[in-house]
């Protein structure tokens, strides 16, 4: 059985729940779900982060005062 992360995504794309899983667990039961990768070169998937669909990323929220790099 093979497992990978997923992030499931609120109607505004908000990361709401992180968890390891199969393919066909996710695809059992709904809601919007995005693969995350945490060997890659792109941002690994964090609760409150915002899943940017057209550039495949996830974009930490920024405290006030802060900015991302």
């Amino acid at each position: 059985m093979n497992f990978t992360y997923f992030a499931e995504l609120d109607e505004n794309n908000i990361v709401t729940q992180v968890i390891v899983a199969n393919q066909s667990f996710v695809d059992s039961i709904g809601g919007t779900w995005v693969e995350t990768f945490m060997d890659s070169e792109k941002k690994y998937a964090g609760i409150g982060d915002t899943y940017d669909a057209a550039t495949d990323t996830f974009i930490a929220p920024t405290i006030e005062g802060e900015t991302n790099v």
